[in-house]
């Protein structure tokens, strides 16, 4: 698995909308401009995308697992109608006040991703549109990016607090940290001919 590429997403903020209403999941869910079309140029690069995200409404019993099902099915044919793929979703299903070790900021989604593909975290790209999914990403070794989206949008122009990861990297957006992603990997592939 040396050359096995993994790129960890969060979710809402991220691919798509903060505040979705979920009750109506598979049509109260909708990407974010280009986001799409960014997990495609990821996956197009060789690099394998797996979401981690906290779904603290199903914990809370304000939606079914059901709900979630369907919103995950409507996203996964958005992704097939642009050629993209998510190949694993890890989600923390508990309430914020539950205090289990899978919500971020804790780190136990990244540890499951790790576990389930049988790879080291250390400088995985993770990104994420709040704090809490950097703080998490960190924990494991992986690289933290944010995006200036969602949760990440009141940071556009300010520098971060010193709440994010020393090493954060900033993006616009998800297909801004696609296209820095999939350029900085071509690199070393240039340079070596």
């Amino acid at each position: 698995m040396m050359n096995f590429k993994l790129v960890i997403l969060d979710r809402d903020g991220t691919i798509g909308e903060v505040g979705a209403d979920q009750a109506d999941a598979e049509h109260g869910w909708q990407p974010l401009p280009g986001a799409m079309e960014a997990i495609a140029r990821l996956n197009h690069g060789g690099w394998h995308v797996v979401i981690a995200a906290n779904y603290g409404d199903l914990g809370r019993g304000a939606v079914e697992m059901a709900a979630i099902n369907a919103q995950q099915g409507s996203m996964n044919k958005l992704l097939a109608a642009v050629g993209a793929r998510v190949d694993a979703v890890f989600f923390c299903p508990h309430a914020p006040d539950e205090g289990c070790r899978c919500r971020k900021p804790q780190p136990g989604l990244f540890e499951q991703i790790r576990e389930r593909f049988g790879i080291e975290l250390s400088g995985t790209p993770a990104v994420g549109d709040a704090v809490e999914d950097l703080v998490a990403a960190a924990a494991t070794g992986c690289e933290p990016h944010l995006v200036l989206t969602g949760q990440g949008a009141p940071y556009r122009g300010r520098a971060l607090p010193s709440t994010f990861p020393a090493q954060t990297r900033v993006h616009a957006d998800l297909a801004a940290f696609a296209e820095y992603l999939v350029e900085r990997d071509a690199v070393p592939t240039a340079t070596a001919n």
